[in-house]
């Protein structure tokens, strides 16, 4: 027996396995109840299905259009996580190299943004965007999702980028490279750590945010994953069937994209924690 091997070890061991199993029970009640028929969930919700229905995916496949929702999610997230990655990070590295009281001041205010709900900012963000012309487009709501996403994206790199020496831009800089190549060759790749966890931050609050896009996006062409599910669940009308089976659809990518990255994502938040 390993002489590192404790009771305590054993014990905190128990105490996470219990721990992945509760957390596992949503899951289970999704994907279960995913394959059955609407009737069978409402005799048994728990119970495995008498009979596996994976008609179930391919209705929902068809009724929602899901590629189309695929993409527009797709589309959102992908180019407002680059957006967020690259304001908040050249903000927050100029407002660390460049001390003084305009920089706590912009830092302050961006800061401060954090702690406002949206719901208080959202109808005057909807009659802002209905003035500009931006309402009901994939740009638009990027732009929007731009403004929400850099706070606390340049929150995160500011406090990075103080463990940065100085010293490396600077002898960058005697060597002849600008500032744009300073930030981006020499900078930018040390933020690694920091820039994994502001894309996982980011891409998990885009990709299942409800509420913007349906202020936003009035066409059904538009609608994103959450969108196109919601039609499911009405006020008075549930199709569990079809409303799981495209829950199981909506999280699969988020689940492929955390498999493939596993170990990247690992190593970043594990440095950015060292850091």
């Amino acid at each position: 027996m390993n002489p590192k091997y404790t009771k305590k070890t054993f014990t905190l061991e128990i105490f996470a396995i219990l721990l992945a199993l509760i957390f596992m029970v949503p899951f289970y009640f999704v994907i279960v109840n995913s394959v059955k028929s609407f009737s069978e969930i409402l005799v048994d919700a728990a119970a495995l299905p008498s009979k596996i229905l994976f008609s179930n995916y391919a209705k929902v496949w068809d009724i929602l259009n899901f590629p189309t929702a695929f993409i527009n999610s797709f589309v959102i997230t992908v180019f407002s996580i680059i957006g967020i990655v690259v304001i908040s990070s050249m903000a927050a590295w100029k407002m660390v190299r460049t001390p003084g009281i305009l920089s706590k001041v912009l830092f302050i205010w961006f800061v401060s943004a954090m702690v406002i709900p949206f719901q208080t900012v959202m109808i005057p963000l909807i009659k802002l965007g209905g003035m500009l012309g931006i309402m009901n487009s994939i740009p638009g709501i990027i732009m929007m999702y731009f403004g929400f996403g850099v706070p606390l994206s340049l929150f995160l790199y500011h406090g990075f980028i103080k463990t940065v020496p100085v010293e490396i831009e600077e002898a960058a800089t005697i060597d002849g490279c600008t500032q744009f190549g300073v930030f981006w060759r020499i900078v930018f790749p040390l933020l690694k750590p920091i820039t994994i966890t502001v894309i996982i931050l980011n891409t998990l609050w885009i990709w299942n945010d409800y509420l913007l896009p349906l202020l936003v996006l009035q066409d059904a062409s538009l609608r994103t994953i959450p969108l196109a599910t919601s039609s499911f669940f009405a006020q008075y009308t549930k199709q569990w069937d079809m409303g799981l089976a495209a829950l199981v659809l909506g999280i699969t990518p988020i689940i492929i994209f955390f498999l493939f990255l596993q170990k990247q994502i690992i190593k970043g938040i594990a440095s950015g924690s060292i850091k």
